[in-house]
């Protein structure tokens, strides 16, 4: 696996439009691998992006290696390009016990069963009551658990929330996301492992489930 960090110049025309649609911003994320390579069972492709006040990073974790040339020349800066390293080493170094800072932007769901039975519709969190509970769920079985600050509340901060709408085709998608942040501590390294490389929750074409570690401050 591969983790890319690639940063955006907002004051390009080209990247305005692709940053107002997440589906354009995922077409630009994919052109970045070769076509018979996206299904071949490999491991997916997941990217989040992170605005800043005066610039924006898009960050992608992906089997292969991206070639973002065509983002350099549309949407970046092209003194600095991007950055790829090897992701590897640093998942298999994961332990139990270990405490990182990480940042997760995510489409919290629920499923919604119809009363006479059937399949269930799946319905966005929109409450950040909702939102906080979907991510507490989350952590429980996804390797790792949050710690209490010295007030005894989580470490996590539930931020940036939105309603994204855009066009797909013919009809406009609608998501509710969130952003959290705060530390974590490894309780079962695969499963940790697993959610990094295949992220949490649904949406992840959209820029959800990419979920990244630091060193805590």
């Amino acid at each position: 696996m591969h983790l890319t960090r690639f940063e955006i110049n907002p004051q390009r025309r080209a990247a305005r439009s692709m940053l107002a649609s997440p589906q354009r911003l995922h077409a630009g994320v994919m052109a970045a691998f070769p076509e018979s390579r996206r299904d071949d069972g490999a491991g997916r492709v997941l990217w989040r992006l992170d605005p800043g006040e005066h610039d924006a990073v898009l960050y992608v974790v992906s089997p292969d290696k991206p070639d973002l040339t065509h983002l350099v020349e549309q949407i970046g800066r092209p003194t600095y390009g991007w950055q790829t390293r090897d992701y590897g080493p640093f998942l298999d170094r994961l332990t139990s016990g270990d405490r990182w800072a990480f940042r997760l932007r995510a489409n919290p769901v629920h499923n919604v069963r119809p009363e006479g039975g059937g399949r269930g519709k799946r319905h966005g969190h929109v409450t950040a009551t909702q939102q906080s509970e979907w991510f507490r769920r989350q952590a429980e079985r996804r390797g790792f658990a949050v710690p209490e600050t010295t007030t005894g509340v989580d470490d996590a901060v539930l931020r940036d929330r939105r309603t994204l709408r855009f066009d797909r085709g013919n009809r406009q998608v609608t998501l509710s996301t969130a952003l959290f942040e705060g530390t974590l501590v490894v309780t079962d390294p695969g499963a940790l492992r697993a959610s990094l490389t295949d992220g949490i929750g649904p949406a992840k074409g959209y820029g959800c489930g990419l979920m990244t570690l630091a060193v805590p401050r």
